[in-house]
């Protein structure tokens, strides 16, 4: 062979692995469009939550179950009409449960009242049988106080007329019932 015609046979075999390359490239990158949905789409988010995204949202929770300032001190039950939450609190200020509750027609005054009865199972103003009884106070005539549902509903839609019952779940009630014995100061919050 000549040696311009071997230059000649070399860049042709370069020419042939650009092309080839090329094409390659050209083939991946159609692959990825199809992928993606199309040129003008971005890539999918990753469906874990970013570590920030975590942190804010145990920071969120922590904020929203905290314990009220202005809430009293010693062993207690925390109530706030605002938030519909209540926390059970030890005597060394350490929260041991809270949970969110609905509520009745009525709401107790911000201020601070003790247990004056409890019964295990009884009929509620609205008809319903409730479990777990732990009154606290009478507005207007409407005794109000913690229950939860024999069967573990909670009522749904706007509270029946002149109900005072605050309910929870089933759990959370009979947690209610072992910490507030009669006497237990129970500490109402807006």
């Amino acid at each position: 062979m000549a040696p311009s015609s071997a230059g000649t046979v070399v860049a042709g075999l370069t020419a042939a692995a650009l092309a080839a390359v090329g094409f390659l490239a050209y083939q991946a990158d159609a692959a990825q469009e199809r992928r993606s949905g199309g040129p003008d789409r971005k890539p999918a988010a990753s469906s874990s939550p970013s570590p920030g995204a975590a942190e804010a949202k145990e920071r969120e929770e922590r904020a929203r179950t905290a314990l009220p300032p202005g809430s009293g001190t010693g062993e207690r039950v925390v109530y706030s009409v605002g938030s519909d939450r209540v926390w059970l609190v030890g005597a060394n200020e350490a929260v041991t449960r809270t949970y969110e509750v609905v509520p009745g027609a009525v709401d107790p005054q911000p201020g601070e009242y003790t247990v004056t009865s409890r019964t295990e199972r009884v009929t509620g103003s609205d008809g319903v049988p409730v479990a777990h009884v732990v009154l606290f106070t009478q507005v207007d005539g409407v005794v109000v106080g913690f229950s939860a549902a024999v069967d573990g509903s909670l009522p749904e839609g706007p509270p029946k007329k002149g109900t005072g019952g605050i309910r929870s779940g089933s759990a959370d009630g009979e947690a209610m019932w072992r910490f507030a014995t009669a006497g237990t100061k129970v500490v109402v919050v807006p």
